[in-house]
């Protein structure tokens, strides 16, 4: 496998350059700045948020402008969110401690064996309006998290969750209607 021939010299040097964005981003310590920050790359985020220690990665795919958080949400520290696709917070979502939105998946290069078994592919990740996500827990691509339902901490979520449910387990399951 040649590096430079599957990724590119221009995917190369945008990788670069969103290396360093993120590293002036990891610098700000205040949530306020932090959203601030986001907006200016083009990300649509309200000011009205309490966003912790979170993480990025994938910075060099669609980056902060696929992410989108509306207002009184919360998300805790050491949370990882994907930005190789949209990440979309309605209002009022929280999202607890060292949680992993996952928005695709890929086996690897081109040349990966596993490649046609596990083709790439990646969809975006969306959290409806009172949504909470428990800590630890992981959230693949194409999942939506109905309105006002709960993820049990710990659990890995595969299909999207109904409104009004409490969901948990790995993989995450129906445990009751929320009333």
């Amino acid at each position: 496998m040649n590096l430079h021939k599957e990724v590119g010299y221009f995917e190369a040097l945008k990788f670069f350059s969103f290396s360093l964005i993120q590293i002036i981003y990891g610098l700000l310590t205040f949530p306020h700045l932090r959203s601030i920050f986001l907006n200016i790359l083009g990300a649509n985020v309200n000011l009205n948020l309490v966003m912790m220690n979170v993480k990025f990665f994938n910075w060099h795919q669609k980056g902060p402008k696929a992410l989108t958080i509306g207002k009184d949400c919360f998300i805790g520290d050491e949370t990882l969110i994907d930005l190789y696709d949209n990440v979309i917070l309605e209002e009022q979502v929280t999202i607890a401690q060292r949680v992993l939105i996952l928005t695709h998946l890929n086996v690897g290069y081109q040349d990966h064996p596993l490649q046609k078994y596990f083709p790439k592919k990646s969809s975006k990740v969306v959290f409806k309006k009172g949504s909470v996500i428990g800590a630890s827990s992981t959230i693949l691509p194409g999942v939506t998290i109905g309105e006002k339902s709960f993820v049990a901490a710990g659990s890995v979520v595969t299909k999207n969750v109904p409104a009004n449910t409490l969901v948990g387990g790995v993989p995450a399951k129906i445990i009751r209607k929320i009333k």
